[in-house]
Parts: C-alpha cells; structure tokens; sequence
C-alpha cells in the first residue's frame, strides 16, 4: 500500500484472511470497516485494490470470509458512487490517522476518527468520505488554496434524502 498519492492509477492486493491467500482451518479475517478503510485510502491515492478471498478445494468459501463481503457489499451500495469510477482529487485525504503502507502491512487496522477524511471526484461531485461516525465533521481541505473562488452548492449524504446543515466558511 502506498502513503501518498500517485499520478498514475497503480493497484494493491490483500487478502479477506490474515494468515493466508488459500484456504486454511481456523483463518482469521479482517473486518469489513477495515477493508472499507483500505480501499477508501487506496481509491482517494488514484489506487485500486483486488481483494483475494480463501476458497475450499470445491470452490466454495467459508460463511465467515462470505459475511465480510456481503458487508462490504451493502457498504457500497449505499456509498459506490464515492467509489467507482471516480478519480482522486488534488490531495487524498486530511485528518491525523494515516492508514499503514508498505508491503505486508494490511493485517493491522488503522484506528480513524470521523476527521480522517478521504476524496475522490467524479464530473462535477467531490466525495469527502469520513473513515468514522461523528455528529459534526470539519473538511478543512476546502479552502481557497485548493478551490480558488469555486463555491460549494450542496452538501449531500449518500444513502439519505436527510437535510444536511452546513457552511462554507472563507477560510
């Protein structure tokens, strides 16, 4: 995994299991929060991630590694449109909790806050993707250095038609 982002698209690959790329008795797999996080980080850093799961000899794959990606799954039903096809923007991310890089390091979780923020954009739309629940969220990103004279229209949380209140302050 990478730290920073790159300008041309690149692409990791971990595993659902901590201990093996294959099928093994016993696994230990990540948690959906933490696999979300490492593609949140690696999309925003213009990053793909392929993600292996453990298939039996038969093909089939345990119910443990098939909750994971079913939540995964329902994750990005509500919040794909962040995520695919999107681009990274001008910089990938603020907040104090950078996530873990270099090789063989996607078994540890990162512990995020809702002010470690991740951003991707499509068209017109730019994602701010908080890695962690927080009844108020600060994108201090936004500011003249990064959008010039460009006015935010609307503020919008995927996956509800709830108002959201918000204010583009001038600095």
């Amino acid at each position: 995994k990478l730290n920073e982002m790159r300008k041309y698209p690149w692409q990791t690959d971990t595993s659902v299991g901590k201990r093996s790329w294959s099928y093994i008795e016993g696994e230990e797999n990540k948690t959906p929060d933490q696999i979300v996080h490492d593609l949140v980080d690696i999309v925003s850093k213009n990053g793909n991630l392929l993600l292996n799961i453990g298939p039996r000899a038969d093909g089939t794959i345990t119910e443990e590694q098939k909750s994971v990606l079913l939540a995964i799954g329902k994750w990005l039903s509500v919040n794909g449109d962040a995520i695919y096809g999107t681009r990274c923007w001008i910089k990938s991310g603020e907040g104090n909790a950078n996530g873990t890089a270099g090789s063989f390091s996607d078994n540890e979780a990162t512990p995020y806050t809702c002010q470690d923020i991740r951003f991707t954009t499509k068209g017109t739309n730019l994602y701010a993707i908080t890695l962690n629940w927080g009844k108020q969220v600060l994108v201090t990103s936004l500011n003249k250095e990064t959008m010039g004279d460009a006015k935010i229209l609307d503020v919008q949380l995927l996956g509800s038609d709830q108002k959201i209140v918000w204010e583009q302050t001038p600095e």
